[in-house]
């Protein structure tokens, strides 16, 4: 993940409008404060670093360019004593402004954030901050206005293919088209996982194929999920609750993965709507309840039922 990650503005494969925005505001020395937030493997810190790798020269980094992670002690004290006195002394040798990167901002206190109010207002003009974080509502409402906001969605299927294309060459990895598939589904958007999931799969089997990465995910094959519908809808209760058990232990499946998959099946089978919002209710109250933390075997005869309630209201109907 590290080998490969963008080391320049133009590298950057996805959020054309934001780079461009942010490649104006560089050229014409007029960058204000950032808030880069979205769920993670978008590119957010690899944004920024590219950012100051472009306004910085090699051995001006460590001078120009303090950066905090959610790892380092970002309390109170902290944004009182280093990030303000980085933040107030002026550079000597070079005019422009200095860089503070605050990475995981969500993950900061209150209390600290409230003092990073006053540093950001104080030294705007030496100083520029970016805070990165992956849930805009844990920033206080004061640093969000002082900073130009920019979300960073996950990434489209076209973005990541070619891509994680150009990796699968230079590592010479072999991938078939399925694997291909299945890297793009099961990542749902985060570049960093794809790759994380290529390489352990590239690891342990040698070929990425879609059978080999649902494997070495631990995530349920479709076949396997359709199969667990069937019987569900097809078979007598206990029947179908002794085949999922076997399945869930011979593969070590989770429910919860179960659950997620089968309710996408559960949009594309063709029930009546009224009978669909009652499954959906159940599926949902199931999915609560594991979150929970309760009996997986309970909970599964509950899937079940719920399914077989169905049935019998489907064929009521008909």
């Amino acid at each position: 993940v590290e080998k490969y990650r963008p080391q320049a503005l133009s590298e950057l494969v996805s959020h054309r409008d934001i780079l461009s925005t942010v490649q104006r505001f560089i050229s014409e020395d007029r960058l204000p404060h950032l808030l880069l937030y979205g769920p993670p493997g978008t590119g957010k810190t690899s944004t920024i670093l590219a950012c100051a790798r472009q306004l910085y020269r090699e051995r001006e980094f460590g001078s120009m360019v303090l950066e905090l992670n959610a790892s380092d002690d970002r309390g109170i004290d902290i944004v009182r004593g280093p990030i303000l006195s980085f933040a107030s002394t002026r550079t000597i040798f070079k005019k422009g402004f200095k860089l503070v990167i605050l990475d995981e901002a969500d993950a900061m206190t209150q209390d600290a954030q409230n003092a990073l109010r006053r540093v950001i207002e104080k030294f705007t003009e030496n100083t520029r901050f970016c805070l990165i974080c992956n849930y805009l509502s844990k920033i206080i409402p004061a640093l969000q206005s002082r900073c130009t906001r920019f979300r960073f969605g996950p990434l489209t299927p076209e973005l990541m293919v070619p891509r994680l294309q150009h990796v699968i060459q230079e590592e010479g990895v072999d991938v078939t088209e399925d694997g291909m598939k299945a890297l793009v589904t099961l990542s749902s958007g985060d570049m960093r996982r794809a790759l994380n999931i290529l390489q352990s799969t590239s690891m342990a089997f040698g070929k990425v194929t879609e059978e080999n990465v649902y494997t070495c995910t631990g995530h349920p094959l479709k076949s396997d999920i359709a199969n667990i519908l069937d019987w569900m809808l097809n078979q007598d209760f206990s029947t179908a609750y002794r085949q999922i058990m076997e399945l869930k232990t011979l593969k070590g499946l989770a429910l919860q993965d179960i659950l997620t998959e089968i309710h996408l099946f559960v949009h594309r089978v063709d029930f009546p709507p009224s009978i669909r919002i009652q499954l959906l209710i159940k599926l949902a109250d199931i999915e609560y309840r594991l979150a929970a933390g309760t009996s997986e075997k309970i909970q599964l005869s509950s899937l079940i039922a719920a399914f077989q309630v169905t049935r019998d209201l489907v064929v009521a109907e008909a």
